[in-house]
Formats: C-alpha cells, structure tokens, sequence
C-alpha cells in the first residue's frame, strides 16, 4: 500500500480535522506523538479524505508544501448512486467543498467549464495543500475519488512518461491506467509531452503530467509516499530500486532520481506506532532514529523490550 505523507510545521492535527470536516467519507484515525526526534516533539496523525488512507506529521517548518503534488478529487456521479438526481448531487457536493477549501485559501484555477471537463476547479488550501475537483464522466474508467498527481516541470519537464515507466516496473502488481500526450498546435505545451497519465501502483492511482511553465517549486518531503511493506524483502526491494542518493536518507525516507520523496516502511512499524503504549514507542523510535534503510527485527525486538 502506498499512503500519501504531508509534512506541516505545527498543524498536523488540525489539518487533519479540517479535512475530515470538508470532504465525505473522511475522518480521523489514529495520533501519536514522537519524542525526543531531532526537532523535538511531533505529533503524528492518521486519517482519511473520501475512503483513501493519509498520514501526516507536525515535523517543524523545514519543508513547505506546494503545487508540484496534488490531489485530484473525482465527483463521480456513480458514486451517488444510479438515479436521474446522481448528478446533481456530485455537482453539488463538489461545490460544497470547493466552497471550504477556498476559505484562506488560493484559487489556482476557477471553478468553471473547460474543455477537457463540465466543471473543474484547481484550489491551493490554507495549509499549502492543493486540489483539483473534477466532475467525471459516468462513462469514464472508475478511479477512486482522491488521486495525487505529479507535476513534471522545471528540470523535470519531458520526464514524465520515463517517470511513469520506471515507477510500472519498480512497483510489483502494477497496472498501467491511460497516457495522453499534448499535440501540434497547443502551444505552450510541447508537442508530445504527457498531457495526462495515470497508473496503479500496488493498488494507488498516480496520476502524472508534463508543465512546460515556469513555476518556483519542486518535488521535496513535504509531499512524500509512504511504501507500507510487509517484510524485510520488500523493505530491501524498495530501497534498492528507487533510492537515488549514496546512502538515503534517516528513517527511511529516501529521494527517487526525479526528486519524489519516498518512505519506505514496514507496515508493522504502523500499527506499533498507533496501538502500543508510550514507552513502546519511544523505545522503538530510539532505534529508529539510527537507521537509514528500516531493519524490522531490530524495530520489533526495541518496542517489545527485549
């Protein structure tokens, strides 16, 4: 499984809630609080936009998010329910939410009408975090109702499509979705460059573009992928294969060749986190915090007090 991670100086948790107040089926699942990390105390939170899994960490103000990851929002009419009244409903609850996320917010493209989509809004959210809600069309293939999206520009323009390749063959159970490439004649955009693209990767959407616009931000750790593996093959097998740097980062966090930051992790590690005692935790995260690349026994045997 693979989890969207956002960082945050202090408002973790608040985002959290704010979060599960403006979007549907969304709520909060799980804190935690890290002590004694090299920033100090973090506050670790859970949670869930419209069914899909998040987690994010107050971790300080060394990382700011930004547009260069979003988070696609589909209003599928299917999704309520097969009547004459469905779309409505969609039209309506994306309103609703885009009403929210505007507030303190910045819109980055208005809500209206464009060709490619019936209504579509692009909206940066008073935590940094951004969005574009889309009414989909029932006769498109189902994708779930949150998908993040990377945004290949800067030194990353004209890579989306290699980026796309390597991640199918990276990611085991991977499933390639549709790949749209600009055309003659729509300029700015650069004739074959990825319009659109997406993928499934162990079971996430990913969705990817190509910008030829000059923007001020790239991919950093505010905006990771937790990789959730189920044992020390996979923790290996995903360090190995995407990690670009000489040795990595700590605790897992590593930088694809691309810039994305990833987290490899074992899912262990999450349950111990969210269901053990303080003391548990503490002890496991000691060792953690001496690793780069997680060793799963070692996690095990500190939480367990052995």
């Amino acid at each position: 499984m693979i989890v969207p991670h956002l960082w945050f100086d202090t408002q973790a948790v608040e985002a959290a809630n704010f979060y599960a107040d403006v979007f549907p089926d969304s709520r909060v699942t799980g804190t935690c609080t890290l002590r004694d990390t090299p920033g100090g105390d973090c506050e670790l939170v859970s949670f869930t936009v419209w069914g899909e899994k998040f987690e994010a960490i107050s971790g300080g103000p060394h990382f700011s998010i930004n547009p260069s990851i979003s988070f696609i929002v589909n209003f599928d009419p299917l999704m309520f329910g097969a009547c004459d009244s469905a779309k409505t409903a969609a039209t309506e609850t994306l309103e609703t939410v885009w009403a929210k996320l505007i507030e303190g917010g910045q819109i980055m493209m208005p809500l209206d009408t464009y060709p490619f989509c019936e209504k579509y809004g692009w909206v940066q959210d008073k935590y940094g975090v951004s969005w574009q809600l889309i009414l989909t069309r029932p006769e498109g293939d189902p994708r779930p109702g949150i998908v993040p999206a990377m945004m290949f520009t800067g030194p990353n323009f004209r890579k989306a499509e290699a980026a796309r390749t390597f991640y199918l063959e990276v990611f085991r159970h991977s499933k390639a979705g549709g790949l749209r490439h600009f055309g003659p004649g729509m300029e700015p955009n650069e004739e074959g460059t990825v319009m659109f693209s997406d993928l499934a990767l162990d079971g996430t959407w990913i969705a990817m573009m190509d910008s030829p616009n000059i923007h001020d931000f790239n991919f950093n750790e505010a905006v990771s992928f937790m990789v959730y593996c189920q044992d020390q093959a996979e923790v290996d097998h995903y360090w190995q294969a995407l990690n670009a740097t000489p040795d990595g980062g700590q605790c897992g966090w590593l930088k694809d060749q691309y810039g994305v930051s990833w987290q490899i992790v074992p899912a262990v590690m999450h349950e111990m986190l969210y269901t053990g005692s303080q003391a548990q935790v503490d002890r496991m995260m000691r060792v953690a915090l001496t690793q780069k690349k997680f060793d799963i026994a070692a996690l095990e045997s500190a939480f367990h007090g052995n």
